[in-house]
């Protein structure tokens, strides 16, 4: 008996060592800090089965598998993170869960508690929800990662998470010229989605361009246009532009997609850029995910957005 661990409490902890997870801060009311984070856990819009609206909090979880310090830099990440919670989901609704998004964000924006945002999905239909709220007092440009358009139309199946950037132009939030979409897979998206991504001036870059351009170029190139046409830059991260074998907790996985370092560096490239002030990270189901591979890509997103966003 002497041996056994007490549950709950780990066996040792490194002195040295400060995991990435002691960032998270729960807001408290004047609190204030350059990075704020929210969870959206909504997965019931999803067109596949999915259990994304448990992601929240495995990615939170998934941040203790990291290390504050940066030694590519040499340099600790100290910035707090302030963590909102998640927004409460109607449990049959999927508009008023949507509205509720919405509502919430604007709430927690007008804090000014933060000026850099992580937004947790949830399914893709998230999306939608929070650059409606930021769009009320900015004009958005949207970098989305992606191997599917997600522009089909409502009224074959309702506000999905294939919906959010075709409502977000019909709904006159968001102009086509200020969405591009980068990682769009051979093979995953119908004809129509194509044409109306063309009609509507929308910049689509897929997965054989990012390979002869290189992520760098196209990254650069975006943000350059966007400057132009936009006042706040937000980035849309749905996993499954990654390969099936980097992103095995995807409900749409398949092959031919982006490699981990690719997508890191697109994010890197992003975050140096001082109209990118969000990122959200969606798609991920935690039940279907394998040793947290996917969650744990997507901690390490946010820390890769905080160590190119400090000064």
């Amino acid at each position: 008996m002497t041996f056994l661990r007490p549950a709950g409490k780990a066996i040792f902890k490194d002195r040295f060592t400060t995991k990435a997870n002691e960032l998270l801060r729960h807001y408290d009311e004047g609190k204030k800090a350059t990075f704020g984070l929210v969870g959206f856990p909504l997965s019931k819009p999803s067109i596949s089965h999915s259990g994304a609206s448990l992601a929240p909090t495995a990615i939170r979880n998934s941040l203790a598998s990291f290390s504050t310090y940066s030694g590519e830099e040499g340099r600790e990440l100290t910035d707090e993170l302030l963590d909102f919670g998640d927004v409460l989901m109607h449990p049959t609704d999927v508009e008023e869960s949507q509205q509720r998004i919405t509502v919430a964000l604007t709430e927690v924006l007008a804090t000014g508690a933060a000026s850099q945002w992580f937004f947790l999905g949830g399914d893709h239909s998230i999306s939608y929800s929070s650059i409606k709220a930021l769009a009320a007092n900015h004009t958005i440009g949207v970098l989305q990662f992606d191997a599917h358009h997600d522009l089909r139309n409502t009224e074959d199946g309702g506000p999905t998470n294939g919906t959010p950037f075709r409502r977000l132009i019909e709904d006159d939030i968001v102009t086509g010229e200020r969405i591009s979409q980068i990682g769009i897979r051979d093979f995953m998206n119908a004809k129509e989605y194509h044409d109306f991504a063309n009609q509507h001036g929308i910049q689509v870059y897929t997965m054989e361009q990012v390979r002869e351009l290189g992520i760098i170029y196209i990254m650069e190139r975006e943000l350059n246009r966007f400057s132009r046409l936009a006042d706040f830059i937000y980035l849309s991260v749905d996993m499954d532009v990654l390969d099936q074998a980097f992103a095995p907790g995807c409900p749409a996985i398949g092959p031919g997609g982006m490699d981990t370092q690719t997508l890191l560096r697109g994010v890197e490239v992003a975050a140096k850029h001082p109209l990118v002030q969000a990122m959200d990270i969606v798609e991920i189901d935690p039940t279907q995910d394998i040793r947290d591979m996917t969650s744990k890509t997507a901690a390490y997103l946010i820390l890769t957005y905080i160590k190119n966003k400090e000064t």
